[in-house]
């Protein structure tokens, strides 16, 4: 399936690793160059050669998208160097997980900064380029936004609300020409689940295998996603063969979120 995107210009946020280089990766498949930003220069430089191997173009910036100046200043790279945008994916951002009762204010803002302000900015920035293209915003949140838990209160909320202000902005998109969608994905192979099961794993004495049996039976699920899983669902969802898909907040989590 030719997805028509040979010659887009995709920023993905995050690209560094995980689910962002996966995303990256996806588009750069499709014929697309890719504006990357992250904090892990190496790593940058790992995904920049890694497209290239796919006969496209990567260019990297790193930024702390917690700064104020930082997603405008990204655009403008993005734009120096490739002269446009048709693509942006709003994918960086982590949130502190624990206890309600010991999470403090600053948990709170540093969740926030990254994870909605930093979006918020850069769709900003990016807008302009996005509406003369006729191009595509995409916002990676978490089945978190969808079902709540206690000991994830702030990514909870960060993902809620990211959901709600990409929502909002399709519906301006409808009258500016630009796309605007939400994947919410559930519990990705990435450094982040390792860590959680190596976690488990030195808690309980119990090994790998007996650890990740345990936590797709708890979410009811046959196996973790990939960052190729979630690739592929934004290098169709921004083509024009998902077009239509508008305003739509997606769950991609192997069937865990039960409700309609």
């Amino acid at each position: 399936m030719d997805l028509v995107l040979t010659g887009k210009v995709a920023l993905v946020t995050g690209s560094s690793r995980g689910i962002g280089r996966g995303i990256a990766l996806a588009l750069a498949a499709e014929g697309c160059d890719v504006m990357l930003t992250g904090r892990d220069e190496k790593a940058l430089n790992d995904v920049v050669a890694a497209v290239g191997k796919l006969g496209r173009t990567a260019r990297y910036e790193m930024h702390d998208l917690r700064e104020t100046d930082a997603p405008a200043a990204l655009v403008a790279a993005a734009k120096r160097a490739f002269g446009r945008i048709d693509i942006l994916v709003n994918n960086a951002g982590t949130t502190k997980r624990g206890d309600f009762l010991e999470l403090t204010d600053a948990d709170w803002a540093d969740g926030f900064a990254l994870k909605f302000f930093a979006h918020v900015r850069l769709a900003r920035a990016a807008w302009p380029s996005l509406v003369e293209s006729k191009g595509s915003l995409v916002t990676i949140g978490g089945t978190s936004g969808r079902m709540p838990i206690a000991a994830f209160t702030i990514g909870s909320s960060v993902n809620a609300a990211g959901a709600a202000f990409a929502k909002a902005l399709a519906d301006r998109g409808k009258t500016d020409g630009v796309q605007v969608n939400t994947i919410h994905p559930s519990h990705v192979e990435t450094e982040r689940l390792w860590r959680r099961i190596k976690l488990d794993m030195d808690r309980s004495g119990k090994d790998e295998a007996a650890v990740r049996r345990e936590h797709l039976d708890h979410l009811g699920i046959t196996r973790f996603g990939t960052p190729e899983d979630l690739g592929g669902l934004v290098a169709f969802m921004v083509s024009p063969r998902g077009r239509w898909l508008h305003g739509a907040t997606i769950d991609m989590d192997g069937g865990e979120v039960k409700g309609l």
